[in-house]
């Protein structure tokens, strides 16, 4: 059951990761956070800015044919000894069990973990998590803060191909404009009991 949700709108991939880059400071070892969005929504743009809060190894690319990335945070760092980043691309596995097969349970605990295409399947992994539902502002259809993939795009859709894959952070399909998004947080789990953190 949802704790609080906030919803922010913020102008281009640069207003995005610097959004993320303040969430990214607060997080945890343990923090479970499932990205949802449309092709071009800036799921890896967001998580780009995450890894920054963190003080992890810079280079994050959507783990598109990999599955899993893990970023080592950096000792000299922002946040030395702070933890692991753990990025997941969820979109070609099928259910929760196919997760379970990726042994994520093995860095859950130790590590942030983010999850794309993530929602009807990692849910299990800890008793809290922080969903993220990036759409664009302008032009979208609404997409709710529950829903695998309101616009179209998600892993029943075979529309996607490799070609579109945001594997490349400068790929034009990863956030390429100015247009706005529209950011909602939704807080699940004694976690995020305590309210949203700050972003301002």
């Amino acid at each position: 059951m949802s704790e609080w949700t906030r919803t922010v709108t913020v102008d281009g991939p640069g207003r995005t990761q610097a959004l993320a880059e303040r969430l990214g400071g607060q997080l945890r070892a343990g923090d479970l956070l499932v990205l949802t969005g449309e092709l071009g929504a800036g799921k890896t743009t967001f998580t780009q800015g995450l890894g920054r809060g963190l003080g992890v190894r810079e280079g994050i690319i959507s783990p598109t044919f990999v599955l899993v990335r893990r970023h080592p945070s950096v000792p000299d760092g922002p946040r030395p000894g702070g933890p692991d980043l753990v990025h997941v691309d969820a979109y070609r596995l099928g259910s929760a069990a196919e997760v379970d097969d990726i042994d994520l349970e093995d860095t859950v605990d130790t590590a942030v973990t983010v999850v794309e295409w993530g929602a009807g399947k990692v849910e299990h992994l800890a008793e809290s998590r922080l969903e993220i539902v990036l759409e664009r502002a302008v032009g979208a259809d609404p997409l709710g803060p529950g829903a695998p993939s309101g616009t179209g795009a998600g892993p029943e859709d075979p529309g996607r191909t490799d070609e579109d894959s945001d594997e490349d952070p400068s790929d034009p399909d990863e956030d390429p404009d100015d247009e706005p998004r529209r950011i909602t947080l939704t807080g699940i789990g004694p976690r995020w009991a305590g309210g949203p953190p700050r972003l301002d």
